[in-house]
């Protein structure tokens, strides 16, 4: 730097400006938190959600598999002659 110096008035313009802007920053710091909070909140609902559906679809599925008779196993290679 060369040697200019600043005067007080200069100075305290320029630690006012740096303030500023340091709480400009952080306030859109937590603005861009709380945002990532907030989507973070709606995929932990819509995982839940997917999750409660699947199990009920399974739970479904079961009971529909229980309730129906099976059927007959074949036997696709066909019978062997035991001689």
């Amino acid at each position: 730097m060369s040697g200019t110096r600043l005067s007080p008035e200069e100075t305290q313009l320029r630690a006012q400006s740096r303030a500023t802007l340091a709480a400009q920053r952080r306030a859109e710091a937590e603005t861009a938190l709380e945002a990532l909070r907030l989507e973070q909140a709606a995929i932990r609902e819509r995982t839940a959600r997917l999750r409660a559906l699947r199990l009920a679809k399974e739970a479904a599925d079961a009971e529909i598999a229980a309730a129906s008779p099976q059927p007959a196993k074949r036997n696709l290679r066909g019978k062997r002659n035991s001689a």
